[in-house]
C-alpha cells in the first residue's frame, strides 16, 4: 500500500473523526433528559433524531439555515416525529442544555490519543471544523488533546463552512502550510474530502458512516489506521 510522500501538515476534522460524537452526544442527552424530566427513552429518541440532525447539518453547511435554526429545528422535528408534545420554551431550554453538557463527555475513538502522540513527533497537526467554535474549543481542552494542534480553524471564525474552498485556504494560510505538503482527514465525504480536494489537498477518508467506498480515495475504517498511509 503506497504511502503519502512529502507530507508535513495533517489537518483533521474533529467530530466523528477524533472525538466520538455519537457516544458523547448520547450521554449528553441522557443528562439533559433527566434534568428536564423528559420521559422519552434516549435510544428511541436518537433513532429519530440522528437522521434529522444529519439533514439539518447539511442544510447548515449549505447556509440554508442559521445556527439557531439548526439547534432548535432538529429537536422540534425529532419530538414531532415521536409525536411527543413539547412547548417551544422547553425545546429552547433543551437546545441550550445540550450545548452546555455536550463537552462534559469526551470519549475519543479507540487509538486516537496514541495516534496523535505518534504523529506529533514528525508532523504539524491542525483542526478544521464546522462545529460551533465555543463548543469545539471545550471538546479539545476537556479531552486533553488541544496541545497537539498548532492551529484550529472553525467555520464560525472564517465565516464559511466546509466544503467551501475558502475555509481550507484560510486554514492552510494560518498554518503556513503548502497544499502539496498537506493532507486532510475527515469523515464527511462532501465536506471534508471533496472540499479539501478542490483546493488540491490530498485526503484520507475515515469512513465512519460506512458509506459506499469511493474508489479514488484512501479510505480507513479506524482512525488509527491513518498511519499506514504516512
Amino acid at each position: 500500500m503506497s504511502k503519502l510522500s512529502g507530507v508535513n501538515h495533517i489537518f483533521f476534522d474533529l467530530d466523528h473523526t477524533l472525538w466520538d460524537f455519537d457516544k458523547n452526544s448520547k450521554l449528553a442527552f441522557e443528562t439533559i433528559f433527566e434534568k428536564n424530566k423528559i420521559v422519552v427513552p434516549v435510544e428511541e429518541f436518537l433513532a429519530v433524531y440522528s437522521p434529522i440532525n444529519f439533514r439539518y447539518w447539511k442544510y447548515f453547511r449549505e447556509s440554508k439555515i442559521t445556527k439557531e435554526q439548526l439547534r432548535y429545528g432538529r429537536l422540534k422535528k425529532s419530538f414531532e416525529g415521536l409525536k411527543v408534545n413539547i412547548d417551544d420554551y422547553l425545546i429552547t431550554k433543551l437546545s441550550d442544555d445540550y450545548i452546555t453538557h455536550l463537552p462534559d463527555h469526551n470519549h475519543l475513538f479507540d487509538g486516537t490519543l496514541e495516534l496523535l502522540e505518534e504523529l506529533n513527533k514528525n508532523y504539524k497537526l491542525h483542526i478544521i471544523t464546522n462545529g460551533f467554535e465555543e463548543v469545539q474549543a471545550l471538546k479539545l481542552k476537556k479531552s486533553k488533546i488541544d496541545h497537539f494542534f498548532k492551529t484550529v480553524t472553525s467555520s464560525e471564525s472564517v465565516g464559511v463552512k466546509k466544503p467551501d474552498m475558502r475555509i481550507f485556504h484560510h486554514a492552510l494560510s494560518t498554518a503556513g502550510a503548502g497544499v502539496a505538503e498537506s493532507v486532510m482527514i475527515g469523515d464527511t465525504y462532501e465536506a471534508d474530502i471533496l472540499g479539501a480536494q478542490r483546493v488540491g489537498m490530498r485526503t484520507i477518508f475515515f469512513n465512519y458512516h460506512k458509506e459506499i467506498a469511493h474508489n479514488e480515495q484512501l479510505v480507513i475504517d479506524r482512525i488509527d489506521s491513518v498511519k499506514i498511509f504516512l
